[in-house]
């Protein structure tokens, strides 16, 4: 390849808390930064302003000979943009674009996903959210019927999904399993790893980050799964 592009749909401020004591670490984006990775080109996305002014502080004070571009906006407005700063393969020149869409909720629509699909785009997609007593399905299916309609293809997926689980664990898996097929739709290779959940926001005892490509075989994509799981819980614990 030679341009490999790096997009962060929910950048934040590069920095998250964990634990009783608070203690921080790394976001994604900074430690995407700080790992020795073959990545040309790093764009952060982040709708909060005052967020992504803080990212863009952190990022010049650390990573300022990286290659970064901060935008501000939801997924669903950056399209255009994206499409004007992200190179396109042409002839022999190769490009490689990975987002990793990790909003801890459904704030990412698959129209989205959709159309930056005929683009070729891979995709990194941690099926992670709360979801325990008071946050369970019936209120996904109810106070965020709207939210989870868009994150899913349409009123359809959500009326197969509402018919079919009675908990929590059936909630996830069948959701799951409907995006991956909306994945395979759109003509994706996919491979999904199971990870321990250890949140008290999510009381499954694991939970799945979906790798959704165009250009790299199934196979493949699960080997590097397995050969990365460490480097993938520094990334989401």
């Amino acid at each position: 390849m030679d341009e490999v592009v790096f997009i962060d749909f929910f950048a934040g401020n590069g920095i998250y808390s964990l634990g009783t004591r608070k203690e921080l670490f790394p976001a994604s984006s900074l430690m995407s930064l700080s790992l020795d990775l073959p990545i040309t080109k790093y764009i952060f996305c982040e709708s909060n302003a005052e967020q992504l002014q803080t990212l863009k502080v952190r990022v010049n004070k650390h990573y300022r000979k990286k290659n970064v571009l901060l935008l501000e906006g939801k997924p669903e407005t950056l399209i255009s943009k994206l499409h004007h700063y992200v190179p396109r393969s042409k002839g022999a020149f190769k490009v490689a674009v990975f987002c990793l869409c990790d909003s801890f909720s459904f704030d990412l629509h698959f129209d989205t996903i959709t159309q930056l699909a005929t683009h070729g785009y891979n995709f990194l997609i941690p099926f992670s959210f709360a979801l325990n007593d008071r946050l369970n399905y019936k209120f996904y299916l109810k106070e965020n019927r709207d939210k989870l309609k868009k994150f899913l293809n349409g009123p359809e997926d959500l009326g197969r999904l509402e018919n079919e689980v009675e908990n929590n664990y059936q909630f996830y898996k069948r959701l799951v399993q409907i995006y991956q097929g909306n994945m395979l739709a759109l003509g994706y290779n996919l491979s999904l790893s199971t990870h321990k959940a250890d949140s008290g926001l999510m009381e499954l005892p694991a939970y799945q980050i979906g790798f959704f490509s165009k250009q790299i075989s199934t196979k493949t994509i699960q080997h590097d799964v397995e050969a990365t799981r460490h480097t993938q819980f520094e990334l989401f614990q």
